[in-house]
């Protein structure tokens, strides 16, 4: 069963009268994980893509770049899509049950966030409203304003990209620990351990971004500490 006939699946259990926001409550297991995953980035998609005020043809896009989604499953995506943007359900509510749904397991966290920074930035800019909607949505998920700007350092361009902030570490940290700290982000982007997180495999290239600027900040920080 693909995971687009099992999404079909969670939204038909949903009782007359409840929102979509009500899923999550019903997908905290795997291999359901990984249906809440994708129903997540698109329904939090949903609501992020009128943070700037309209959708745009690339923020559509954006899903299918995240989401592979094929032809004659586009009605079940859209059909998330817009009983997020309908729902009276706000963000928060969503993001809340999101995070009780991952709890304790900061990493698909952070692989959900890249999810809506793609969107997001797939139009070529990113509103402040945007960047106030992805605050507020990684807070309510527990990240730490250093993960935050570790993301938006990655998506954004102009945004300060600290190689410390990258490889959450600080100047002051040792090179040995800095070096365990690449290493462990290296192995966590591995496909395997992504799956085993509950992302679909649609979405493990999101991490492929997130590979090249963690090596790129282990090579800045290495040459500074070396030199």
């Amino acid at each position: 069963m693909s995971i687009w006939s099992r999404i079909a699946d969670a939204l038909s259990a949903l009782t007359l009268g409840e929102g979509l926001s009500s899923v999550f409550e019903k997908l905290r297991t795997p291999p359901e994980r990984t249906v809440g995953f994708t129903i997540a980035v698109i329904a939090l998609g949903a609501k992020m893509a009128k943070a700037d005020g309209h959708v745009t043809r690339d923020e559509v896009t954006a899903f299918r770049e995240v989401f592979h989604i094929p032809a004659q499953e586009e009605d079940q995506a859209a059909r998330v899509f817009n009983l997020a943007r309908q729902d009276v359900a706000g963000f928060d509510i969503y993001a809340a049950r999101i995070a009780k749904m991952f709890e304790r397991d900061s990493h698909v966290i952070c692989d959900l966030m890249e999810g809506l920074f793609h969107i997001a930035l797939a139009d070529g800019v990113y509103h402040p409203n945007e960047d106030d909607f992805l605050h507020e949505v990684s807070n309510i998920m527990g990240l730490s304003e250093a993960q935050f700007r570790q993301l938006r350092a990655r998506f954004v361009e102009g945004a300060h990209k600290d190689p410390y902030d990258v490889l959450g570490v600080t100047p002051s940290t040792r090179l040995s620990e800095i070096r365990t700290a690449w290493r462990s982000l290296v192995r966590d982007t591995h496909p395997d351990r992504l799956a085993a997180r509950g992302l679909p495999a649609e979405a493990v290239r999101m991490a492929e971004k997130r590979l090249i600027d963690v090596n790129a900040a282990w090579d800045e920080i290495a040459g500074q500490k070396v030199h």
